[in-house]
């Protein structure tokens, strides 16, 4: 405590980031990374960058980096928000799309960061239960009478359950809402859900976010976007330039924009991903575990006779991390990114070691 803080930074509770340990022969699988390097292209073009250039500013539009986004959806150039990370992203439409009289609606198990925003803008929230399975309840989000959101946002997958929610589903909180803003965060898309960025010409009011983090391979890189209507997008960029004119460097812009026009190897790894999950989840259920069904790069286990925290504490001795929470209904949960087959593979036999099996 300082008293030199504003009252915000006094009220606030930080997200706090999963580890980066710095432990011999690490067995890395708590933040999601994936586990293969990105595009070659991305990286060639990354060195290509590394010039003179560099004493020059960048393009405060990324205009090369909406053009071939625009391109991969379908969409036009000005439907297109980029910024320094999808975290960033969120935060400017918490900021310019989010902040209402009414309370912000999201799931009580979901994304950690979305209650910190809350905090830090000062918007009003409610948490909505997830079911009993995890699942998120569409009619949970349908207005009824007096009772009706601000604004709505829910990842999907959602995390860190993994578990995906239909299209259809989506679409039917998005039309039964049409007065707010919907925001789907889909930084796990790309590993067996549906994007809702097809829903976007017919529905004004949602806004779709990704990240290069996940499925691009470029979590040291830093880059987000969102897809909506140009409205929305105005009011994005309208915050970002009152923020950072700046948000993408030369360098990430270069290596998002190969990366892009690399479809043959993005398809091929997140491909690699999803067998592997397959593969984990097999192997976990016979040990035992309940697996939530996941459409992430990550899956969500508990067993009925460990502790989940007694378990981490016990693959982390193995130096395997894995990332346990400690909140309501999910403490004895385990969350697992998936990585190579290796990987995944040393994973299990340390799981069957502690248990004995």
């Amino acid at each position: 405590m300082s008293r030199f803080w504003s009252a915000v930074v006094h009220g606030l509770t930080p997200y706090v980031p999963g580890e980066q340990p710095k432990l011999d022969n690490l067995v890395k699988l708590n933040t999601n990374e994936h586990p293969y390097g990105p595009s070659p292209k991305a990286l060639e073009a990354i060195r290509a960058a590394t010039s003179d250039g560099l004493r020059l500013y960048p393009d405060p539009n990324s205009d090369a980096l909406k053009s071939a986004l625009a391109r991969r959806h379908g969409v036009q150039p000005q439907q297109i928000f980029v910024g320094n990370g999808s975290d960033e992203v969120l935060a400017h439409a918490f900021m310019a799309l989010l902040k209402h009289e009414r309370a912000l609606w999201f799931p009580d198990i979901t994304y950690s960061f979305y209650p910190v925003y809350c905090g830090l803008y000062g918007i009003a929230q409610r948490t909505i239960p997830l079911a009993d399975d995890f699942s998120i309840r569409v009619e949970d989000y349908l207005p009824q009478g007096d009772e009706r959101p601000g604004a709505i946002i829910f990842p999907n997958p959602n995390a860190p359950t993994g578990m995906p929610l239909a299209l259809v589903d989506v679409e039917r909180i998005v039309a039964g809402n049409p007065d707010v803003v919907v925001v789907v965060d889909e930084a796990y898309v790309d590993f067996g859900g549906e994007s809702a960025i097809t829903l976007i010409d017919r529905h004004p009011n949602l806004l779709v976010t990704h990240t290069f983090s996940k499925s691009r391979s470029l979590a040291g890189l830093r880059v987000g976007y969102a897809v909506g209507h140009v409205d929305l997008i105005e009011g994005l960029e309208r915050v970002k330039d009152s923020f950072n004119s700046y948000p993408l460097d030369r360098l990430a812009t270069a290596g998002a924009v190969a990366s892009v026009a690399d479809e043959a190897h993005f398809q091929d790894s997140c491909a690699k991903v999803i067998a592997t999950r397959e593969k984990l989840v097999t192997s976990m259920q016979a040990l035992g575990f309940e697996v939530l069904p996941s459409a992430a790069n990550f899956i969500f286990a508990r067993h009925p006779g460990r502790d989940g925290a007694e378990l981490t504490a016990e693959l982390r001795k193995r130096a395997i991390i894995v990332r346990h929470f400690k909140a309501a209904r999910i403490d004895q949960f385990m969350r697992i990114t998936i990585g190579t087959d290796e990987q995944c593979g040393i994973l299990v036999d340390a799981l069957r070691d502690i248990l004995g099996r």
